[in-house]
């Protein structure tokens, strides 16, 4: 990863370069990237093509967008890795209500510190804002609730959030190219849930904001909670630029409504 586009990058998430490969390094970029890229499927139901190698940071970096986990962590992998970190990359498997969901369902990335294992994982809807101790099985507090770390299976364990399974993690590290083809059946299968559903959401210092179907706005401020439907296409392309900084020429189709919704605009 160019020097030039290390800069850029630390720019879109609005970090300086840490002085050193620590901990609170980490720390402090892992917050800025949870804070200023959003978790969003709009590509998916745009039509367009889904990257998880360097591409991807035309996109996140250059567009102004953000991803899934595909998408995401991969890219936040580049970053640390042209900083100096030890990164790894670690599949998962999502708890859903029906039971987990498909091994390479999941993305995420162990940093190693100070030869201590560290979960990061910027490109889930309930990530924590910190990285997360894998060698620790306490709970660990996050300003997105309380985090703790279960053994399960084969080399697997278990991450919860609130007491709740979020995924199962295997320990083994695997390469990007290996979920190419989840990534496949994401993109094609009418039971993905990137394609059954469109969203876009960012975290902020005290809450998150979330769009759903292009109309559906809802503000989580602290202890405070709103709703509200957006009027119209112009108002829900707006909304993407004002609240995830996301500027479209037309608006994703909505999976809800079964048509292709959306303008032009100049």
């Amino acid at each position: 990863m160019r020097d030039d586009l290390v800069e850029e990058y630390l720019r879109r998430i609005g970090a300086e370069r840490p002085a050193d490969t620590d901990l609170a390094g980490l720390r402090y970029l892992m917050e800025r990237h949870v804070l200023t890229v959003p978790f969003e499927n709009l590509d998916y139901h745009l039509d367009r093509e889904i990257f998880m190698d360097e591409r991807v940071l035309e996109k996140i970096v250059r567009g102004r967008r953000g991803g899934g986990c595909y998408e995401l962590n991969p890219a936040f992998s580049y970053l640390l890795t042209a900083l100096g970190y030890r990164v790894e990359i670690l599949p998962g498997r999502v708890h859903r209500p029906d039971g987990l969901g498909p091994f390479l369902g999941h993305l995420a990335l162990r940093v190693w510190v100070d030869a201590e294992p560290w979960l990061v994982d910027v490109g889930f809807g309930r990530n924590s804002r910190h990285p997360l101790s894998l060698a620790s099985r306490a709970p660990q507090e996050d300003p997105h609730g309380v985090y703790r770390f279960g053994d399960a299976a084969d080399g697997t364990v278990d991450l919860h959030l609130n007491g709740k399974p979020l995924y199962q993690v295997d320990e083994r590290r695997v390469r990007v190219a290996d979920f190419a083809p989840t990534l496949w059946w994401y993109r094609t299968s009418p039971e993905s849930s990137f394609l059954q559903g469109l969203f876009c959401s960012v975290r902020t210092p005290d809450g998150l904001v979330t769009l759903k179907g292009n109309t559906q706005m809802s503000l989580v401020a602290g202890e405070e909670r709103s709703k509200r439907t957006l009027a119209d296409d112009a108002e829900s392309l707006a909304a993407y630029e004002e609240h995830f900084g996301i500027r479209l020429d037309r608006l994703p189709r909505d999976p809800g409504l079964g048509v292709t919704a959306g303008v032009r605009t100049e």
